[in-house]
């Protein structure tokens, strides 16, 4: 059975908890911004693809509610911009977010800029821009996995290929297909050399990959690439709560005193990344990835 990680018609959006994973299987509304930062924060919801949608989601409900200004569409733009930097802090490092409330920004402030342009107008607008977002996802996630899945065969023609992957690259990061399905590692972050920020551990399962000569690959839609970082080192590092290791379910399992440093993710520099990095538009070295992706910009 496959899970989704969200659920969404206009008006009403809700997400599996996976916190309560695998014990049970539970959906809760979000009804708005808030909630929603909270699921983030607290990771109900992760990846940092789901974690976009998830957010610019909330404020589509939250603005189909009738939240924000009514009339006034300048306030109504500031509005949507408040909203939008709250969501954006809730999970630093995973870049997404931040990309799809730069572009829901400037998408705005063009509609905004239209002649006799009203505030439901507006209102409109965000809400159709974060629905389109779902299909995108599910459109770029089908077109990793065939990339990667073809570059991965086209290397290894005349053998059997074992995948191992890391991190939730499935149909819970996601809008409901996945991009990882057939390449290694996910990614939250991808700097523009190629340096790559995920899940902790996946820096210590790439030198173990070049040490046996195991070609890793980074699996990765645009959205999650960062050309404005020049490299990994310039990564915010998100980190946890202690206890999120020192107690399970509110019961404590350390020993008393012990004191945790809890980072979420680590940086795999870009020359471990030995098979290449997956995106929608195709499979690229480290090195190519940022003139490939102003090529597919249009730059």
């Amino acid at each position: 059975m496959s899970l989704e990680a969200i659920r969404y018609r206009r008006g009403s959006l809700s997400i599996l908890n996976q916190l309560l994973l695998p014990g049970q299987i539970r959906y809760e509304a979000v009804d708005g911004v808030e909630r929603a930062w909270e699921a983030i924060r607290a990771m109900e919801v992760r990846g940092a693809p789901a974690i976009a949608l998830v957010g610019c989601l909330s404020l589509a409900v939250e603005l189909h509610s009738g939240a924000g200004p009514e009339r006034d569409a300048p306030a109504l733009e500031a509005f949507v911009g408040e909203r939008l930097r709250h969501l954006v802090a809730a999970r630093p490092t995973a870049v997404n977010m931040a990309r799809e409330a730069e572009r829901l920004r400037a998408a705005l402030r063009r509609r905004a800029q239209s002649p006799g342009v009203t505030a439901q107008d507006l209102r409109d607008s965000v809400i159709e821009h974060a629905e389109a977002l779902l299909q995108k996802d599910l459109e770029d996630n089908r077109s990793i996995g065939a990339h990667g899945a073809r570059h991965i065969l086209q290397r290894l023609p005349h053998a059997s290929v074992t995948v191992l992957t890391h991190c939730n690259t499935g149909t819970l990061a996601t809008a409901g297909y996945g991009t990882a399905l057939a390449v290694v590692v996910g990614a939250d972050r991808v700097a523009a050399n190629g340096d790559t920020a995920n899940k902790i551990g996946t820096y210590q399962l790439a030198v173990a990959a070049r040490h046996h000569g195991v070609p890793f690959y980074v699996a990765a839609p645009s959205a999650s690439c960062d050309p404005a970082l020049p490299t990994g080192a310039h990564i915010p590092i998100e980190e946890r709560p202690g206890g999120e290791l020192t107690d399970f379910q509110g019961v404590r399992v350390a020993a008393p005193g012990i004191d945790v440093w809890n980072p979420a993710f680590d940086v795999t520099p870009h020359e471990l990344i030995t098979g290449g990095i997956i995106t929608e538009t195709g499979v690229y070295a480290p090195g190519e990835l940022r003139q490939a992706l102003a090529a597919a910009r249009g730059d």
